[in-house]
């Protein structure tokens, strides 16, 4: 990398994976010998992470982009890039003059000076798993090393892309096909960022080891090797139809049963037309049967509200698995029609107002229940880990995403410690 800017910061927005892609990301920048600045008002250089999944998500990242254009130091670079410069490269350059450089996957986030946002760099791509078509570079985020975690747990990539093509999701679009990383290589991540413990992040997680349909999927060895490694090993997106007995038995085994699972719906119809799999039936049938094998399993998920063709009968039929199933954490998220995507051919769009009175009713109910699942804990006795003064966390909340347990703050982070619970405040925990 050539010759630029002494300090730093990186914004990122979006999804654990955008975190892990931040983390090497300045593990990159302090390898060449720059250093973190407090924010971005004393910064050099100003990185923006951003996310472009659904129309909220790119706002948010246009709006944050804008407002570090108006707070950097004078002479600062403002560098984008992410999801939402992988994607949209070039309409970013055009509409966002108060930017510097615009960089997509595995681009140089510095370099010769030029005249704008339209300067850009000479690509340095991130290998996506295309056979054939060329080395990965040095510049690979997937592979790039990183700091030292500075908490007590860390997110860890075990897999770039997606092979599935699910009707409403544009990710493999700019993302690519699916390609696992070596175990090795992931085993010495887990080992360098010492961290108590690790949540595995993929878009596909249980597919690791099968890319582009080759292969076998290896992620029970991957996790059993890791736990051997750390006190707790945490897995994210799970799609129901991959989870079987074995992935089960060596969640389980990690003393950590959190399952995080990709429903999206419950609606058979609806669900073909999203290109997924399954239905609430089969869906109620597993999580049943992962609480009989272990009752303190804790479950969370999302779904998608609006989505075309969605009627009342296949509001009701959510409604009515979400009442049955007694999630501890559930996300709804509102339908967002994305360019060169399946769902954006379909017909049958639902009204924005009868979508938001949709998504409205299932969030007021999964609230209820998830106060009722964290009054239930009243009076037990759990493992914390400590991520700082004052907040820990049990097997039943991953980090950044649900509720956290407030416990004394003498007790050291980084460490483990039994407490029991005091009292329910919604989401969160009171422990002594």
């Amino acid at each position: 990398m050539s010759k630029g800017p002494k300090s730093f910061v990186v914004h990122t927005l979006g999804c654990p994976k955008n975190q892990v892609d931040s983390d090497k990301l300045t593990g990159l920048l302090v390898s060449d010998g720059m250093v973190p600045a407090a924010d971005a008002s004393e910064a050099d250089l100003v990185v923006v992470n951003t996310c472009a999944f659904v129309e909220e998500a790119r706002q948010e990242s246009i709006d944050t982009i804008l407002a570090l254009a108006g707070t950097k130091a004078s002479g600062a670079s403002l560098v984008v890039t992410g999801c939402l410069a992988e994607r949209y490269g070039d309409e970013l350059a055009g509409a966002l003059p108060e930017v510097d450089r615009i960089a997509g996957f595995g681009m140089a986030l510095t370099g010769a000076p030029g005249a704008g946002a339209a300067a850009r760099p000479a690509p340095v791509p991130v290998e996506l798993g295309r056979p054939g078509t060329r080395d990965v570079p040095a510049f690979d985020l997937l592979n790039l090393r990183r700091p030292r975690s500075p908490r007590p747990w860390a997110y860890v990539k075990i897999a770039e892309g997606c092979d599935r093509a699910c009707g409403f999701c544009a990710i493999p679009s700019f993302r690519g096909p699916q390609r696992s990383r070596p175990v090795e290589q992931i085993l010495a991540e887990v080992d360098q960022l010492g961290a108590a413990e690790i949540v595995l992040v993929a878009q596909d997680l249980a597919s690791y080891g099968r890319d582009q349909g080759r292969g076998e999927r290896s992620i029970v060895p991957l996790v059993e090797a890791v736990s051997a490694r750390v006190a707790r090993t945490r897995l994210l997106y799970l799609y129901p139809s991959d989870l079987n007995d074995a992935l089960i038995d060596a969640i389980c085994a990690t003393g950590v049963p959190y399952f995080d699972l990709s429903l999206q719906h419950v609606s058979r119809p609806l669900l073909r037309r999203m290109r997924r799999w399954g239905d609430g039936q089969r869906f109620l049938a597993r999580i049943e049967a992962i609480r009989r094998r272990e009752p303190d399993a804790a479950f969370r998920s999302n779904f998608i509200v609006g989505y075309p063709g969605e009627t009342e009968d296949d509001h009701d039929l959510l409604l009515r698995f979400v009442e049955q199933a007694h999630l501890d954490w559930c996300g709804f998220f509102a339908y967002s029609e994305e360019e060169g995507t399946h769902s954006s051919t379909l017909g049958g769009n639902v009204d924005e107002g009868l979508r938001s009175e949709r998504l409205a009713e299932l969030t007021e109910l999964q609230d209820a229940i998830t106060a009722r699942r964290r009054d239930l804990l009243v009076g037990r006795r759990v493992e914390v880990l400590v991520d700082e003064p004052g907040v820990g966390r049990t097997h039943r909340e991953a980090p950044e995403i649900d509720g956290i347990v407030d416990v004394p703050v003498a007790l050291a982070p980084g460490t483990f410690a039994d407490v029991t619970v005091t009292a329910a405040e919604g989401c969160d925990l009171v422990a002594a």
